[in-house]
């Protein structure tokens, strides 16, 4: 016997995979920024580290 799935069914399954689409986006965002700015800081403290 077949499945009837209704419209609906299938756009809840499109819009949890577009949700964690989203949330893999923002989570490489907040890697890469934190990455960068760890740098950045790790520069800093060695320059008043260095001055010190």
């Amino acid at each position: 016997m077949l499945a009837v799935t209704t419209p609906r069914d299938e756009e809840e399954g499109a819009t949890a995979v577009e949700y964690g689409l989203l949330v893999a986006l923002i989570a490489a965002v907040i890697i890469v920024t934190v990455v960068a700015l760890g740098t950045k800081i790790d520069e800093a403290f060695g320059s008043i580290n260095s001055k010190l």
